[in-house]
């Protein structure tokens, strides 16, 4: 999608807690076999003992903000995306953060996308950001993400094919036209695409249940993931997938006025899912499809839920890798199935 005038990252911020949790313990225990950790990657991952997922997206979002100076009651506009449960059953997480930072001016608005809802909430908010309104202070939005992959329910390890899952929260700052944007980097351009035949990997032959959980104890996507391919194979999916990359390379560089070997195009940041699904799955396609140098910052987080995308923003911005006028590509991927890229460039200065 091309932004009618880009719009300005301000800040971004991962938060993570401090304890860590290690795959050799997930193997010593039976939960994952050696060859399966191997495939992931990761020797450990962020894991919340304590912290409550909506607290680490207040915690990442005050990080942010306070990074520069903007106060929680200049934003207009809040958003809060995550994948799996919050804490409380019939509840409201995005007015909650909103809530606890002090943004009682904004209007808070829940994404519920799996692991592609910070994506989709920077696409929405930079659309809001760019619409046509009054003239003078620019408007502000945050986009926070939070999860946390905690027993009983769910397995970081095991309950998925090629994805460890690491705990933490995300934020990012985004003001619209008119914002200061010399320290920052310009959102340039959005895309996303869908195949929503694919739900029923996620679904497999489960019946509907009454409650969250009433078929299995477990979070268990490699059950519902089994089911789909025994029906219809693995090949469908790996087409889609390749060809859903593609179409996301394509469109955002379009969006933002560039080509594939675009000598200004520096960077992909890769979605944080385990080594081996990167190898067969991204990196190939990347390499294909342009030649922007691939950023794995998972290894140290594994996959955050809802927040890859946004702590690929983070990460990008800490590492201050970007020279002016150079840009980067952000990927990200969900159940769905739905594949967005965020398209940033340093400004000039």
């Amino acid at each position: 999608m091309r932004l009618a005038e880009p719009v300005a990252i301000t800040a971004a911020a991962l938060w993570l807690p401090e304890e860590r949790d290690r795959v050799e313990c997930a193997v010593q225990e039976g939960r994952l076999t050696p060859r399966h950790a191997r495939d992931l990657g990761h020797e450990d991952v962020p894991a919340a003992v304590e912290e409550t997922a909506p607290d680490m997206a207040v915690a990442a979002a005050r990080k942010a903000l306070d990074t520069v100076g903007i106060e929680p009651k200049e934003l207009d506009l809040t958003f809060h995306a995550s994948m799996y449960y919050q804490g409380h059953d019939l509840w409201s997480p995005a007015h909650y953060i909103a809530h606890r930072i002090g943004a009682d001016r904004a209007l808070p608005i829940g994404i519920q996308q799996v692991c592609n809802g910070g994506s989709t909430a920077v696409q929405l908010a930079s659309t809001y950001l760019t619409a046509a309104g009054p003239a003078g202070t620019p408007r502000r939005a945050l986009v926070t993400t939070a999860d946390r992959f905690t027993a009983p329910g769910f397995d970081r390890w095991a309950s998925d094919y090629g994805v460890a899952y690491g705990d933490g929260g995300t934020a990012v700052v985004l003001s619209g036209p008119g914002a200061d944007t010399e320290d920052g980097l310009l959102l340039r351009s959005t895309a996303s695409t869908a195949a929503a035949e694919l739900e029923a990997m996620h679904r497999g032959v489960d019946p509907f249940a009454p409650v969250s959980r009433g078929v299995r104890d477990r979070v268990d996507m490699r059950v519902t993931k089994r089911a789909y391919l025994r029906e219809h194979g693995n090949e469908r999916f790996v087409e889609v997938n390749r060809r859903s990359i593609r179409t996301i390379i394509a469109d955002a560089l379009d969006g933002a006025g560039m080509h594939p070997r675009d000598p200004r195009l520096r960077y992909a940041v890769l979605p944080r899912f385990g080594r081996k699904t990167l190898q067969e799955s991204w990196l190939a396609i990347l390499a294909e499809e342009t030649s922007a140098e691939p950023l794995d910052f998972g290894r140290a987080t594994g996959h955050l839920g809802a927040g890859d995308a946004v702590a690929g923003l983070a990460d990008l911005l800490d590492a201050d890798v970007l020279a002016p006028g150079e840009a980067a590509l952000v990927f990200s991927a969900g159940a769905g199935f739905t594949w967005s890229c965020l398209l940033v460039q340093a400004p000039e200065r």
